[in-house]
């Protein structure tokens, strides 16, 4: 029987409760093929395009089965990018938020003495890039020995960018008593060679890619000469006038060239791409998630598994030169119950690509002629009027999650010997406060970070300023986010 509502599936109420507020109505297919068979430990093996709620059909029943008493992680997530270990980070922090699970992402240009902190903490989750987990393995800095649960997500991503060595370096280090799922767009030979010597008998499930084509994304290409495309962008964007716009690149020189000539041209816009600082990539990404600015020029490290609502166009400037990029790309667009369109760029000799990808998709992608001046013309003033408005910002996906968390800071940490016992007996003695209201605890050096839950936490933070915290008043305020 297929379940469609989250209440009917074995999982906890902390769980039920914040799926809701993330408003998941109901199972996806995935969801609904995946939560059963891994709630019974059956190692999976997934095909599935994205977009299909993936994420949460791992997440979710992991986030049931591990042991919140256990200190050393017990769930493995291996990413390909940087920003897709961030987003599966978050989605599980939410996910778990109010059963209290601490959930780590590690991945390479980011201080690794600050991951090695986090590390030392107690860690249900962690999820990272092939790379910087071995280098933690290899360090001795993650300790794999309770690792129950482990996923590779794009697991085609991850092979196809060279990672099989480090990802059998990994799985080697596991434990041999674990529950493997593995994600992947596609299934070439090398994923049916990982599978069979690392799964046990896995459920294979394919969900049919409806919509990969012409289902929900309007596509067409447009001839052009490379000098032209500029100008060309410019004309659709002022006919098209999307809401919200990707514009992919195949190199870092080019992303950083149409955003010069954007930029010129007034639109709101910004760009992310691998030469980037990470933190100035998860700026702008978090930006365009929530709205602050209409068109974002990319390479394909924006291509995949990233979650972004209502993006209305995505503009392929540079035609990608493999047909599974071509899908993953339109894929930003027409997301969920939206409509999207895809518009392609195409030069002279690049018809080998593009043959690829029409026997790829199944179709011929329809040749359109460039839009007249006068449709330009007549258009532009709606443009102007929309890049001129004051964006509209959204809220992120865990804000109705947070609306009753406040996370509070204690100016005592390890140095002081604080543990979360104390803080833990402390508040579950203030009158109205018990253990189902506190959430997450993270004891830093100095500092201490204690989530209370429920809207309770303006009464917990007045109560604090003359209530004793491991014998003494300390300084306890509301944290920045």
């Amino acid at each position: 029987m297929t379940i469609t509502n989250f209440k009917d599936y074995n999982i906890g109420g902390e769980l039920l409760k914040a799926i809701e507020l993330m408003g998941f109505a109901a199972p996806t297919k995935v969801q609904q093929e995946v939560i059963p068979a891994a709630l019974e430990g059956h190692d999976i093996t997934v095909k599935s395009q994205t977009g299909s709620g993936k994420t949460a059909a791992f997440a979710i029943p992991i986030c049931h089965m591990v042991d919140w008493e256990e200190n050393k992680p017990q769930a493995l997530v291996l990413t390909p990018t940087r920003e897709l270990a961030i987003q599966v980070q978050e989605d599980f922090f939410n996910i778990g938020r109010f059963k209290r699970l601490k959930v780590a992402s590690i991945y390479g240009k980011s201080p690794y003495r600050r991951q090695e902190r986090e590390l030392r903490q107690k860690t249900h989750v962690v999820v990272g890039t092939p790379g910087r987990i071995i280098d933690h393995i290899e360090r001795g800095t993650l300790d794999t020995s309770c690792i129950k649960y482990l996923v590779l997500d794009e697991a085609d991503e991850m092979l196809s960018m060279g990672f099989v060595e480090q990802i059998e370096a990994v799985i080697d280090s596991l434990p041999k008593d674990r529950m493997t799922m593995l994600f992947s767009a596609t299934m070439p030979a090398d994923i049916h060679s990982l599978c069979s010597r690392y799964m046990e008998e896995p459920i294979s499930i394919e969900i049919e890619s409806k919509g990969l084509t012409a289902d929900k994304i309007e596509q067409e290409r447009y001839s052009v000469n490379e000098a032209d495309k500029l100008d060309l962008l410019r004309d659709l964007t002022i006919v098209e006038n999307p809401d919200s716009c990707i514009i992919f690149c195949n190199t870092k020189q080019k992303v950083d060239e149409v955003h010069r000539g954007l930029s010129r041209l007034d639109y709101p816009c910004e760009k992310i791409h691998g030469g980037m600082e990470q933190e100035d990539r998860l700026g702008v990404m978090n930006d365009f998630k929530q709205g602050a600015f209409r068109y974002l020029v990319a390479t394909d490290v924006a291509a995949r598994g990233i979650d972004i609502d209502n993006i209305t166009h995505v503009i392929n400037y540079d035609i990608p030169q493999d047909k599974e990029g071509y899908v993953h790309r339109i894929g930003r667009t027409g997301r969920a119950s939206s409509s999207g369109k895809a518009m392609t760029f195409v030069i002279r000799y690049e018809d080998k690509f593009l043959n690829e990808i029409h026997t790829y998709i199944g179709r011929e992608i329809p040749l359109k002629e460039r839009p007249q001046q006068e449709a330009v013309d007549s258009s532009r003033h709606e443009f102007e009027k929309k890049i001129g408005a004051s964006p509209e910002i959204k809220e992120t996906k865990g804000a109705q999650l947070s609306k009753e968390i406040m996370k509070l800071h204690v100016n005592a940490g390890k140095k002081t010997k604080m543990r979360p016992v104390d803080i833990v007996g402390t508040l579950c003695n203030i009158e109205g406060m018990s253990a189902q209201d506190i959430g997450i605890i993270s004891i830093l050096d100095v500092s201490t970070f204690v989530e209370i839950l429920n809207n309770k936490g303006e009464m917990v933070l007045a109560k604090l300023q003359s209530t004793p915290i491991k014998g003494r008043l300390r300084n306890v305020s509301r944290a920045c986010r």
